[in-house]
């Protein structure tokens, strides 16, 4: 053990020695944290089912092994890794997500107890894996307050969202310490997933512990215990709230549950985990939650705990701050039915879950869920931005094409690989035919890329510049 533990931390290894007692299992935890990460995807089923996926992406020769807790997961194997993960074509168009297995687990937890919640909250939700997880497990109905505190995550998840076709969330950006005044007794199901020492991602980040002091982890677990009474509070009676993390101590994991119940002791239960998934007894703690040290199923390490609340609590004093004057107003019925008409001509089409709304000249499609809290947070994205008016019409907006297209034969134009290759590059296409129409949905394996205007002998490039990617795709 000793050659071992001399990466880690004295005051580290003296908590992990008292949670793993054996000396065979702190051995097996203190060498396979040193090992590489398993790499593990997560089909999107917003745009493909699973068995569909498995069929599209057979050439590619993959070996991918179910994540037990996950059904739309997999650990993947690559004989030839030279092409980047993230750089298939399959990725570009969002049918899976790059995702570690065992942060797939915190919103399994949370759709096994609440599998009908429409109005649900991420705490803490860049990069968006769980955003994304949730949005397919609510199949984009309801709506997802999608909270990210840093504001150079934000971007990174609406990029995100919008290659997986998320249409039901709506984004804000602050502290998730308001959240318990601003929004009380607002939501059905809450995931937080609280910023952390981060522990269990040391087989990724190899400096994960660089920095690691128990003074740290200590004032971690302050932040962290002031975020999930937060969220308790954000949280209807009779709602389900479950708190996880990527690290490994009690301090930031059972400390912060046992402070809660010891905080609200009428009104939270412990709704414990042992049957999630076949093996979960493997990871589970005396009291209920998965405790995942990475040697029990080669993963990250992750902490996982579900609650019930079972009664109201005293209110928060109400927030100190100014929403300000809601900037977009509902578009009138004629109106509505005239957008929905041309937007159906280029193959976009949308569910009576979203509902249209107006500012300026923009049109946007916002999830009817999040009306209620319309005026109490100030949001910094809700729904889709699906077009511009202009004096010939409208310009369809990516993000629209993207999470609401439908191809059809008649109003779809497939590109070759090639020309797929080059649209994802920025640049504009010259298929050996054209389309019929003036502006055409491309797609590329029955998948939307954009639209695109006839131009000449060209297809017009929409796609957005910040997307636009550069090196090796596809092959």
């Amino acid at each position: 053990m000793s050659d071992s533990s001399s990466l880690f931390p004295a005051d580290f290894l003296a908590l992990m020695r008292d949670m793993l007692p054996d000396d065979a299992d702190l051995n097996r935890f203190l060498a396979i944290s040193q090992q590489p990460l398993r790499r593990s995807l997560r089909v999107n089923t917003l745009k493909i089912s699973v068995a569909d996926f498995l069929a599209q992406t057979a050439h590619y020769g993959w070996r991918l092994t179910p994540i037990p807790w996950c059904a739309e997961g997999f650990w993947i194997d690559r004989d030839d890794e030279s092409l980047p993960l993230g750089s298939i074509a399959e990725h570009l168009s969002g049918l899976f997500y790059i995702q570690e297995a065992s942060s797939m687990l915190p919103v399994s937890a949370l759709f096994a107890a609440a599998p009908d919640a429409m109005t649900v909250m991420d705490m803490a939700a860049a990069p968006g894996s769980k955003t994304t997880q949730m949005a397919a497990r609510m199949n984009n109905g309801g709506v997802i307050l999608a909270n990210e505190f840093s504001s150079s995550r934000v971007k990174v998840l609406h990029a995100n969202i919008s290659r997986c076709g998320v249409s039901n969330s709506a984004l804000t950006h602050f502290d998730g310490r308001v959240f318990g005044a601003a929004l009380p007794e607002q939501f059905e199901a809450i995931l937080l997933d609280a910023p952390c020492s981060g522990e269990g991602v040391i087989r990724k980040d190899a400096d994960a512990l660089r920095n690691w002091t128990l003074e740290s982890t200590a004032a971690i677990a302050a932040t962290q215990r002031e975020l999930i009474d937060n969220a308790f509070h954000a949280l209807k009676p009779g709602g389900t709230l479950v708190y996880s993390t990527c690290t490994l101590n009690r301090i930031e994991n059972q400390d912060v549950i046992a402070w809660l119940l010891e905080r609200y002791p009428d009104a939270v239960s412990i709704n414990p985990l042992e049957g999630l998934f076949a093996g979960a007894q493997q990871a589970l703690t005396p009291e209920g939650f998965l405790h995942v040290f990475p040697h029990i199923f080669d993963s990250e390490g992750f902490f996982v705990a579900r609650l019930h609340k079972t009664a109201s609590v005293a209110p928060l004093p109400a927030p100190g701050y100014k929403v300000g004057k809601f900037p977009f107003t509902p578009v009138s019925r004629k109106l509505s039915a005239e957008i929905a008409q041309a937007a159906a001509a280029v193959s976009l089409v949308w569910e009576s879950n979203l509902t249209l709304w107006q500012r300026d000249k923009e049109i946007w499609l916002f999830p009817a869920a999040v009306e209620p809290m319309l005026g109490k947070v100030r949001f910094s994205r809700i729904g889709l931005k699906l077009a511009e008016t202009f004096a010939k019409g409208y310009r369809w907006q990516h993000e629209a094409v993207i999470a609401l297209a439908r191809p059809d034969e008649k109003l779809a134009f497939e590109l070759n690989e090639a020309d797929a290759e080059e649209w994802y590059r920025g640049r504009d296409v010259y298929p050996h035919a054209l389309p019929s129409r003036d502006e055409a949905l491309v797609t590329f394996r029955q998948q939307p890329l954009g639209l695109a205007k006839k131009v000449g002998t060209r297809l017009k490039n929409s796609y957005p510049r910040e997307l636009v990617r550069d090196g090796r795709l596809f092959r």
